[in-house]
């Protein structure tokens, strides 16, 4: 009988071992996003966020285009093509360095070019994607409204009928990217049920004020849409997609971009905790040495790691395309929900350091409030399981 191999070394950093379950080039998008972030945004990301802004948006978007990190998943018109685990590897370590740069990524590709992707004609694909991927073109998402958040059945912006041409009117509301945006998808009622249309920015009518006095999401582009009888080409809507199924479907994308993500800005919460419990010293000795200071990591380590393995198993799910809505709900609520608690949880092991800029904690606990709200509320989530578990609809 051969002997079995010694158990690998005990790993704070991946006490599950769950690295093992990536290929080599799920480790290498891993690294390349990492060090990418390492650079380019944790040494200014306290700054920006202190300032309530996101210079050099466009270089960033440039970059993370080169590295194919836009409209990751997608295939031809220039996208990478990479795994449902690619992608989720590379929101985790975005998010890791803040929500805001992650919603930059997630609304370009898993909204903007995922919709048109999906639903557009050859001619809008060739258009408008190899731009998008490269960073070169921004991207928006119109769907949420300011009376209208979670019930987009209730939307007023209306397109209607002019001769060939479209005339688009209406506002929408929290809409990242979108004063920085070259092209909004937006989606509107029309005689014949809910369509989207391809907006350029600079068109008569349409205007995207930057939406300002944020506590959340600060180093982020966040904008309302003005769009006052905005006149579009026949050519301008999305043929695949009549009904709320288009714009829900795109949604649907996002939403698993963020059960990973929301996973890094828990990560580097907890790892700063980690780290400052080491060196920390009360009474005589590092607080990590204390019981009650060790529960809390050890409670931390363990929701942080169940929420990686769930994100890694709906990525699994979704590469052989047998990923379901409702386990998206399912793991959306859950991530997002878990990873407030471990910012809560490790801003009381840094006590008042944890409110400083000097850490990372209270700025991923602040985002993590949108990121918990946008994409489906907790209570939307909670329904879409109650429905799925009971068979009946509490929506209404």
């Amino acid at each position: 009988m051969s002997e079995r191999p010694e158990p690998a070394r005990f790993d704070a950093a991946d006490p599950l071992g769950l690295d093992e379950l990536l290929t080599p080039e799920d480790l290498a998008v891993r690294d390349t996003v990492r060090a990418w972030a390492a650079d380019r945004v944790l040494p200014h990301i306290a700054d920006w966020y202190e300032r309530g802004e996101l210079p050099g948006l466009r270089e960033l978007a440039r970059e993370l285009g080169a590295m194919g990190a836009l409209g990751m998943s997608l295939r031809g018109y220039g996208c990478a093509g990479a795994t449902a685990i690619q992608y989720g590897v590379a929101c985790l370590e975005l998010e890791a360095a803040d929500s805001g740069i992650r919603s930059l990524v997630s609304v370009q590709g898993s909204l903007a070019m995922y919709a048109i992707h999906r639903f557009g004609s050859e001619e809008q694909k060739e258009r408008w994607l190899p731009g998008m991927a490269a960073g070169e073109i921004i991207g928006c998402f119109g769907l949420t409204e300011p009376d209208h958040g979670s019930d987009p059945a209730g939307m007023r912006a209306y397109a209607r009928r002019d001769g060939s041409d479209w005339v688009l009117t209406g506002r929408k509301m929290w809409i990242t990217n979108g004063s920085a945006a070259d092209v909004a998808v937006v989606w509107a009622r029309t005689d014949d049920g809910v369509r989207g249309f391809l907006t350029p920015a600079g068109r008569p009518g349409f205007s995207a004020p930057e939406i300002r006095h944020k506590w959340s999401l600060r180093a982020s582009v966040t904008s309302e849409l003005v769009l006052d009888e905005v006149r579009l080409p026949a050519d301008a809507v999305l043929p695949g997609a009549t009904g709320l199924g288009g714009p829900l479907s795109c949604l649907n994308h996002a939403r698993y971009g963020i059960v990973w993500g929301a996973m890094g800005a828990a990560r580097a919460s907890f790892e700063s905790a980690l780290a400052y419990a080491r060196t920390r010293e009360q009474f005589g000795r590092p607080i990590g040495g204390f019981q009650l200071t060790q529960a809390k990591l050890a409670d931390m380590a363990v929701e942080l790691h169940k929420g990686i393995l769930l994100a890694h198993h709906l990525g699994v799910r979704m590469d052989a395309g047998r990923l379901r809505p409702e386990q998206v709900s399912f793991g959306k609520l859950n991530n997002v929900r878990e990873a407030i608690e471990i910012c809560r949880t490790a801003r009381t092991v840094l006590g008042a350091n944890g409110i400083s800029l000097e850490y990372p904690v209270m700025r991923h606990a602040t985002n993590l409030e949108s990121v918990l709200t946008y994409e489906g509320t907790v209570e939307m989530h909670q329904l879409v399981l109650g429905k799925a578990l009971t068979g009946l609809d509490a929506f209404r």
